[in-house]
């Protein structure tokens, strides 16, 4: 977990979630916190050893790995915490993540975990997508949704904080049926950012890149592949499948780690993402058979 300097401004220290970090005069910004205190003091140490302030830290979307070493901060360095909208709420209450990805029931202690409960925090600015100054620190912040429903990704000084946006080539391989909302929005997401030029991006989750705009399409081939299978197997089954086997037969194709409760609901979520999309795009329908969802091919 080593601070890298990227320019005379931006910093990432990189982990299993990267926490990036913008210094500018007397006020240092952090973006996101890493998924608990022990994670971000270890950031944070780096940075007081160096003298480089922390004053600000900017949240790009409410999963507990990303801000759940926010309160610490707050605690500990009284940090300006900033956060898209709806973003900001989960975090006031984050019991809505479980709460979320157990279909709105009141969720069972198994899920609720520092992996998908942050500790709640309070954001003391809400900021949407556009350019900001706050406190001297110039920001433009990218609206990105897909992977959280109001992400926004950090450009300033000419590097690109992407957040989730996108994953590093490993780690989009490694997740399988990579986390999202709604597989639409991350494929708009992915060609907006294409459309950016910016010296260099870093991911939530993998390594910085001076060209990242390979990485990026990787990423929409894989989402686009994921789509596709997930279509001929529900075109392949004459009477449609319901919605849970279409998530048992994805996890099975893509051979992914579904054992406990939580990594059931983040897979059953995302696959439902892939779904929503086909549905949008006409391929896929839903009816209501036998107290059931099944999920049909289109005419």
């Amino acid at each position: 977990m080593k601070m890298t300097q990227i320019n005379e401004h931006c910093y990432y220290s990189q982990s299993s979630v990267n926490v990036g970090y913008v210094h500018e005069g007397d006020q240092g910004l952090l973006i996101d916190a890493g998924i608990d205190a022990s994670a971000i003091r270890k950031v944070v140490r780096q940075l007081d050893e160096q003298g480089l302030p922390v004053t600000h830290l900017f949240i790009t979307h409410a999963h507990a790995d990303h801000f759940g070493g926010a309160s610490y901060l707050h605690k500990h360095y009284n940090v300006k915490i900033i956060a898209p909208p709806l973003e900001a709420s989960i975090m006031q209450h984050p019991i809505l993540e479980p709460m979320y990805l157990f279909q709105g029931t009141t969720p069972p202690d198994e899920i609720r975990n520092k992996f998908l409960e942050g500790p709640p925090i309070d954001v003391d600015l809400i900021v949407d997508e556009g350019r900001h100054t706050i406190d001297g620190i110039e920001l433009d912040c990218i609206l990105t949704p897909g992977h959280s429903y109001h992400q926004l990704a950090v450009a300033t000084h000419d590097v690109l904080f992407a957040a989730d946006s996108y994953f590093g080539e490993k780690e989009l391989h490694k997740h399988k049926i990579p986390f999202l909302t709604c597989a639409h929005d991350t494929i708009h997401s992915l060609e907006k950012l294409k459309t950016t030029n910016y010296s260099g991006a870093i991911p939530g989750h993998g390594k910085f890149e001076e060209d990242y705009h390979d990485t990026l399409e990787a990423n929409i081939a894989y989402h686009r592949s994921v789509l596709k299978a997930l279509y001929e197997m529900v075109r392949i089954s004459p009477h449609g499948l319901s919605l849970e086997d279409v998530v048992s037969y994805m996890c099975a194709r893509f051979n992914v780690n579904a054992e406990q409760l939580s990594q059931y609901l983040l897979f059953r979520t995302a696959v439902g993402g892939y779904v929503k999309a086909l549905m949008d795009d006409g391929d896929l329908h839903c009816e209501i058979e036998n107290y059931r969802i099944m999920v049909k091919a289109s005419s």
